[in-house]
């Protein structure tokens, strides 16, 4: 009889410490992220642009989309897009939540150059802004007025670059993220609102930084394969090609959790969006600013940086 009590007590104490445990796990926040981002939002087709050439048409139509500046205030007072409405980028969210009245409204993002528009751009997408894009080249293309292009090309690092692949190493762990929250969309709300806190600038990395130092980095080469070859990229980058790796399914879990990504592609401003798309998942990235046309910009296959890209077109 004291034998069979023993048992039963041993089966009951075995079962609460099972059922214990089961409350206890832990969510991996990371995965529950992940899985909500890519189950809303199409990884491959973040990168959203509008060409000054395009944005004029739609104005002169009259069908401008909202339009929103997010330069410093004295220079959007200077000149800036007509109907542009000035905001600064950590206010971003919080101004279309106000004033778009549709996540399917047409919003166009203008900053200096494209790439702080591209950051802030590829966080609106991921909040549900669809209709999100930002201004290629920024205030740069619309008036040589405000071109801080120009000066920020070079071809100093063509003799160095690396003409053979490079393999991406096995597939490892997420970041760890920790919001407190465990359902995908809240914590999504919640890294969005830290990317936004942070800015454009605590995931933009200068490419002489990269280039000294190579080693110190997971450089992400951000192209189709057969540019990553010829003309060739950062000695040791790794080539993720652009629609079809960074989700789950494919190259994601490849990067580092414990190295600083470096992302480039070829004028920073695609690198800017996935810099903010992998900042939000938890990776410590940055996005190399101006890309391939700041170190080896006459040797480019495409997307040249020349005054071609500025329209001198006027403005308020």
């Amino acid at each position: 009889m004291r034998k069979t009590k023993f048992l039963f007590l041993s089966v009951i104490f075995a079962l609460i410490i099972v059922t214990s445990c089961q409350k206890e796990d832990p969510v991996v926040e990371a995965e529950e992220l992940v899985n909500y981002v890519e189950s809303v939002v199409d990884v491959g087709s973040l990168a959203s642009y509008i060409t000054a050439e395009s944005l004029l048409t739609l104005i002169n139509a009259q069908q401008a989309p909202y339009i929103i500046d997010v330069r410093a205030s004295n220079d959007y007072n200077t000149g800036h897009v007509p109907g542009a409405v000035n905001v600064a980028l950590g206010e971003l969210l919080t101004h279309v939540e106000a004033n778009v009245s549709s996540m399917t409204d047409d919003i166009v993002v203008v900053c200096y150059t494209g790439q702080s528009a591209a950051f802030g751009t590829s966080l609106l997408k991921l909040k549900g802004y669809t209709n999100a894009k930002s201004l290629l080249f920024g205030m740069t293309s619309w008036h040589s007025d405000f071109d801080s292009w120009s000066a920020s090309v070079s071809n100093y690092y063509y003799t160095f670059l690396e003409t053979t692949s490079n393999t991406k190493p096995d597939a490892g762990d997420l970041p760890t993220v920790s919001t407190g929250f465990e359902n995908g969309e809240d914590i999504l709300d919640l890294r969005i609102d830290a990317m936004f806190t942070a800015g454009f600038g605590a995931y933009a990395i200068d490419a002489t930084m990269v280039t000294n130092n190579p080693a110190n980095y997971y450089i992400v080469n951000y192209w189709p394969n057969s540019e990553y070859l010829n003309p060739g990229h950062i000695p040791g980058a790794y080539n993720y090609v652009p629609g079809q790796s960074l989700t789950l399914a494919t190259d994601l879990k490849t990067l580092p959790t414990d190295k600083t990504i470096v992302v480039y592609c070829y004028t920073g401003q695609t690198s800017a969006f996935m810099a903010a798309y992998l900042g939000t998942l938890g990776y410590n990235v940055k996005s190399l600013k101006f890309g391939a046309n700041s170190m080896f910009h006459g040797n480019l296959p495409k997307s040249n940086w020349t005054t071609d890209n500025i329209k001198d077109y006027s403005y308020e």
